[in-house]
């Protein structure tokens, strides 16, 4: 179990905004009056569901600002899920209304949105899009036992409690899956790390990464770190990694410094046989006056890839093109996918009906989510754990003409 008191979690999240982070009221939001017998307790045809009620999921993340390209690409996968759902009957015979808000890649925005579709009834929340952001609204969805979600929160405290889950992987479990993989394909002797200091997904990453190192067999040969108030220059960094010889890059980064770091590389005659990052890499195609032939080659470690041939992977690029004026989808986009049919395997296994209180369908969700095991997008056979985290094999892509690939 997690702890129930998470201090840190508020702090984390006060860090990364300059405004103190809006109060939010602990009162339970599912208010709705139970019905006299609901179908879990009676077993009653879900065909004879109440076409007046539906369950309400909300969505939190970034539309607008320098995280965008995230919380679009969930916003519409999630629309996606609940329209296919509603098309094939809803869960246990209910429909799903939905709901997005942006909060800009803001903790403070997130809580306000948060507030807003509290008001609106939510009872289940998918998000928030971005670590800060989750860690600040998982504090809010504990005080009112709603259960959470979050299809690619992957800071520690963003899952602090027991209400909350998530679909990707954790910062400290890419750091160490990284290593692991570069190890056991033996694709470098000699390993750079250019990370932001200053973030706490690229520090959680690099700090695991380093650790796993140590059993592999490859040497860190430079460790070179920058700031969000230096992220434009990264000609120092890059001269280390040149001047120890190292034959492989890590960027466990997002993707627009990652952008300017390869542009820059190439400039300096530094050019590693490798460059590896993980999922905030995951949009470096999409970078306005980018170079896209500096990605060439490129390694993420990420459990989607649109170019799959299976009939799912499919049937969702192709959904999610029509929906999004042909944009391919990344990774965060399969998460959110994967985040509502997992909770909708989790409603059904447990018989939960909206008419519940949303403290009932929080208690409901984590035995359901907790006891079954779900074949999706970003994993085959994907089971939770109490402590929130998802069982699942890493895999990583790489670019190849412009298109992400699965890696041998």
């Amino acid at each position: 179990m997690k702890n129930f008191k998470r201090t840190l979690a508020l702090g984390a999240a006060l860090a990364m905004t300059t405004t103190a982070l809006a109060g939010c009221g602990a009162s339970d939001q599912g208010s709705t009056t139970a019905k006299a017998t609901t179908a879990a307790n009676s077993g009653s045809d879900n065909a004879a569901a109440s076409s007046d009620a539906k369950f309400k999921l909300g969505g939190i993340g970034p539309v607008t600002g320098g995280a965008a390209i995230y919380g679009s690409a969930v916003k519409t996968a999630i629309q996606i899920a609940v329209d296919e759902i509603n098309a094939a009957g809803g869960i246990n015979g209910y429909q799903v209304e939905y709901q997005f808000q942006d909060d800009e890649h803001d903790a403070e925005k997130a809580v306000n949105a948060y507030n807003t579709l509290k008001d609106w009834g939510m009872q289940i929340l998918v998000g928030t899009v971005t670590s800060a952001p989750c860690v600040a609204v998982v504090e809010e969805t504990h005080n009112d036992n709603m259960f959470q979600l979050t299809p690619s929160g992957t800071a520690v405290d963003c899952i602090a409690y027991d209400n909350a889950f998530r679909v990707c992987f954790s910062d400290p479990n890419q750091g160490k899956a990284s290593a692991q993989y570069i190890g056991s394909k033996s694709l470098a002797t000699k390993v750079a790390i250019i990370y932001d200091s200053s973030d706490t997904y690229s520090t959680g990453i690099h700090d695991t990464f380093v650790a796993e190192s140590a059993n592999q067999s490859f040497e860190v040969v430079a460790d070179q770190a920058f700031t969000s108030d230096s992220k434009t220059d990264f000609s120092v960094q890059i001269q280390a990694a040149k001047d120890a010889g190292a034959d492989l890059l890590f960027l466990p980064i997002y993707y627009q410094e990652a952008s300017l770091i390869l542009a820059q590389a190439k400039t300096s005659g530094y050019e590693p046989s490798v460059i590896f990052g993980c999922d905030g890499l995951d949009g470096i195609l999409s970078v306005e006056n980018f170079d896209t032939s500096l990605a060439e080659g490129v390694y993420l470690l990420t459990p989607f890839s649109a170019t799959a041939t299976d009939d799912l992977t499919v049937k969702f690029v192709e959904a999610y093109k029509a929906a999004a004026n042909g944009e391919v989808p990344n990774q965060f986009a399969a998460d959110a996918y994967d985040a509502v049919y997992a909770i909708k395997q989790a409603a059904e296994a447990q018989n939960i009906t909206p008419d519940m209180s949303t403290s009932d369908i929080c208690e409901a969700l984590k035995k359901g989510i907790t006891s079954v095991t779900y074949a999706g997008l970003t994993g085959d056979a994907i089971t939770w754990g109490a402590d929130g985290e998802p069982n699942k094999a890493p895999k990583a892509v790489v670019i190849k003409s412009g298109v992400y690939e699965l890696a041998e």
